[in-house]
């Protein structure tokens, strides 16, 4: 039953809802424009503060569901973190894009935000202060992902918990590795919402 609800949490995280909605809605490809990245970042630079704020919302509520239907058929703490993990790689790697997709934040986002309420109040709070004082999503994203681990060891979450939290943030950092280049030679692009 594991690995029921990691295969549907796998096939959740793939939907490319940044992709689907530009296409449906706005009628682009999003991948050509900006980053090239589906996610909300991306939507949010091309089209808006609306568009890209829908994206988040949709893309957290994959993880978030991913999580509560491992919980539903299996409930273990493992069960649900390996739901977690398997709609951040989908999300990143969905099946639907050839194995290509976005970084995973707001899913994973939306993981924690099941598994650890508690420590996903601190770190989009992280995130907030950090991307409103310079302008870099991509560092705000960085540092609340290195923030999850340490947080969910500190708050005395189940060890599959913290676990989960360093292999998401791994996975995170990972997919920001242009990002961490260009932030060191100071050729990040700053957030600003888009009107295409």
């Amino acid at each position: 039953m594991t690995l029921f609800a990691c295969i549907i949490a796998y096939l959740l995280g793939s939907v490319p809802n940044g992709l689907l909605l530009c296409r449906a809605i706005w009628h682009i490809d999003i991948r050509e424009y900006g980053s090239c990245n589906i996610g909300a970042t991306n939507v949010y630079r091309t089209l808006g503060k609306g568009p890209g704020a829908l994206v988040f919302a949709l893309d957290f509520l994959k993880g978030f569901l991913a999580v509560y239907i491992a919980m539903l058929l299996v409930g273990t703490p493992l069960s649900m973190v390996l739901g977690g993990i398997a709609a951040i790689l989908g999300h990143s790697a969905s099946v639907f894009l050839r194995f290509k997709g976005g970084k995973g934040v707001a899913t994973g986002l939306g993981v924690i935000a099941m598994l650890m309420p508690a420590v996903t109040g601190v770190v989009f709070f992280a995130w907030l202060v950090i991307v409103l004082v310079t302008r870099y999503v991509s560092l705000g994203s960085i540092v609340g992902a290195a923030l999850v681990p340490v947080l969910a060891f500190f708050f005395g979450c189940p060890t599959e918990y913290t676990v989960f939290g360093v292999l998401a943030a791994v996975l995170v950092i990972v997919r920001h590795h242009t990002n961490i280049t260009r932030l060191l030679n100071g050729t990040e692009s700053k957030i600003k919402a888009g009107h295409r």
